[in-house]
C-alpha cells in the first residue's frame, strides 16, 4: 500500500486511531511447536492489528540473519546519534518484555496505545503488531491546532475553556527505528510540551532494529 501526500495530514491519523482501538479473539495455543521462545514461560503473544489477530513470536530458524537496512551498524552522526538510555527522569524506558506486557494489558484493555512515531515511509516497510502510526511531526503544532486537539480527545483527554485534563488519557508507548533514531524522542518531547503527563509516557528505545534482531514478528500496512 502506498501513502499519498494527503495521508500525512493529522486528521487521517485520528481515523487510524479509531480503527486500531479494537480487541478481538486470539488464536489457539500450540506451545509445543516453539523451540525459540520469548522467555522460558512465553512462546508467543496474540495481539490485534487493524482488527485482525496477529501472533508475535520469534523466528524459529536459528540460522536466520537480517538482510534489510537494520543489519547496518553505522550511520552518520549527526543526525543519527545514539540516544541516552533515559530521555528524562520521568519518562520510563522499556525493553521488549515490557512492550509485550504493555500490549497484553494496557493496549488489550484499551488503556494504552503503542505508537510508531516514524514517518509513513518507514512505517510502510514494517512495524510492530498492534502499533498505530502517529508520525512525530503530527503533534508538533501544539494544542491550539485543531487536528492535535482531535487526536488528544481520541486518546481520552478532555478540554474545557482551553484547559486540558489528561486524567483519563491513555498511556502511550512510543518507538522508532532504534537507539540512533530521533523520531520517537522528538514525539515524546512534543507530547510533554502539550502537557501529556510524563507518568503516562513510555519509550521503547531500541526500536525496530532491536525488535528485528531478536527475530520478532513484524507487519506491513
Amino acid at each position: 500500500m502506498k501513502y499519498s501526500q494527503k495521508l500525512l495530514k493529522p486528521v487521517h491519523w485520528a481515523v487510524v486511531l479509531v480503527s486500531l482501538l479494537m480487541v478481538g479473539p486470539v488464536a489457539a495455543q500450540d506451545e509445543e511447536d516453539y523451540k525459540v521462545k520469548i522467555t522460558r514461560e512465553l512462546s508467543y503473544l496474540d495481539v490485534q492489528h487493524n482488527g485482525k489477530t496477529v501472533r508475535i513470536e520469534r523466528n524459529q530458524d536459528t540460522k536466520h540473519r537480517l538482510t534489510n537496512s537494520f543489519s547496518k551498524t553505522s550511520r552518520v552522526c549527526p543526525p543519527f546519534c545514539i540516544n541516552p538510555i533515559k530521555l528524562s527522569e520521568k519518562i520510563t524506558t522499556v525493553g521488549e518484555l515490557e512492550l509485550l506486557d504493555f500490549l497484553d494489558n494496557e493496549v488489550r484493555n484499551n488503556k494504552g496505545l503503542l505508537v510508531d512515531a516514524r514517518m509513513p515511509e518507514w512505517f510502510e516497510k514494517g512495524t510492530i503488531p498492534g502499533a498505530v502510526n502517529i508520525p512525530f511531526t503530527v503533534l508538533s503544532k501544539g494544542v491550539e491546532n485543531k487536528h492535535t486537539a482531535k487526536i488528544l480527545k481520541l486518546l481520552g483527554a478532555t478540554e474545557n475553556d482551553g484547559k486540558w485534563d489528561f486524567t483519563n488519557a491513555r498511556k502511550l508507548m512510543l518507538f522508532c527505528n532504534g537507539a540512533w533514531c530521533g523520531q520517537s524522542p522528538k514525539a515524546l518531547r512534543n507530547l510533554e510540551a502539550i502537557g501529556y503527563p510524563d507518568n503516562k509516557l513510555y519509550w521503547y528505545r531500541d526500536g525496530m532494529q532491536a525488535w528485528q534482531q531478536l527475530g520478532f514478528t513484524t507487519v506491513t500496512p
